[in-house]
This record gives structure tokens, sequence and C-alpha cells, in this order.
């Protein structure tokens, strides 16, 4: 296990004003992923304390979340599953609306992604509105999986995102 800490992380996390449109602080984590040390740092504090959990698969969402889901995976020995934008899964899927700012989207999960019952650490970047994390729980709960945790590196408090997901523990790195 690494020794990169939350600070190291913060640290390097890059504030980009004003994208992608005015008033915006985007938070861009390519600094992190550019760094190998603090990579590896991020998958280990989303999921080292659940190396000794029975954990089925770690589910990650489209599409920055794929990123830490699957190295989570790999790190707990277990099974990636992606949850895409709709349209984006060859196979038969299971479908959730969600509101964002202007208008309405859509995830997707294949029907047969989850066995029943399994146990399951869902991954993304970032909780903001929590709309996308809230219709990825909805699609892990309709093909009969039980979420242990939501993870993600950065939560933006401030937008409440958390008071959307139904009060599933929530493991945030990093919380502005």
């Amino acid at each position: 296990m690494s020794k990169i800490t939350a600070a190291d992380l913060e640290a390097a996390i890059r504030n980009v004003p004003d994208f992608p449109k005015p008033g915006i602080q985007f938070k861009d984590i390519t600094p992190v992923l550019g760094d190998a040390a603090l990579f590896a740092g991020s998958i280990d504090l989303l999921a080292s304390h659940h190396a000794d959990s029975r954990i089925d698969a770690v589910v990650g969402i489209d599409a920055r979340g794929f990123i830490f889901a699957a190295a989570a995976a790999r790190q707990l020995n277990t099974a990636f599953v992606p949850i895409r934008k709709k349209g984006k899964l060859p196979y038969k899927t299971i479908e959730e609306n969600f509101s964002l700012e202007y208008g309405e989207d859509t995830v997707a999960i294949h029907e047969d992604a989850l066995q029943p019952g399994a146990r399951v650490l869902l991954l993304d970047d970032l909780l903001a509105t929590g709309g996308t994390a809230a219709a990825a729980t909805k699609l892990v709960q309709k093909v009969g999986a039980e979420i242990v945790e939501i993870g993600f590196l950065i939560e933006l408090s401030f937008l409440n995102g958390r008071e959307k997901l139904n009060g599933h523990p929530i493991h945030s790195v990093i919380t502005y």
C-alpha cells in the first residue's frame, strides 16, 4: 500500500476556472493520473479498506469512473463492470434516466452484468449533484446486486449530491 495521502492528491488536482462554462471551477484530475505514485495512491485510498471484504465486482460509471473502477477491481482481484451512456453497450441492457441541469440523460448496464446478491463497490471520479450516481445505484439494484459502498475521488459537498444516494455508505477521498 502506498503512503500517498488525500492531501497529496488534493495538492495535485488542478483547478481550471470557467470550464466548461463561466462560473465553474473544474477539478482536473489528469495530474493525478499522470503520476504513477499518485494514481496508485488514489486507488489505495478508494479500495484498500475493502481488501478483506467480499466484493464481487467493482462497477464504474462512464467515463472517468472506469479509470478508478478498473484499477480498483484489479487491486481487489475481482470483476469490473461498466455502466455506460445509453447506446454504448452491445448486449441487452437495463436503462435508467436521470435529470441534468438542462435536460435528461440515460445510463445502462448489461442485464447479466451482475449476479443477484452480488456485493458491489460503485466508483466514480466525482460526486457533484448526484444524478448520475443515483441512476447508477438504481441500475445495480435493478439487476439484484447489493451496494456495499459508493466511492468518489472528489466530492463537491456544496452541491448536496449525497442526498440523492438514499443512505448508501459513501466514501469520498477529497471533499470540497
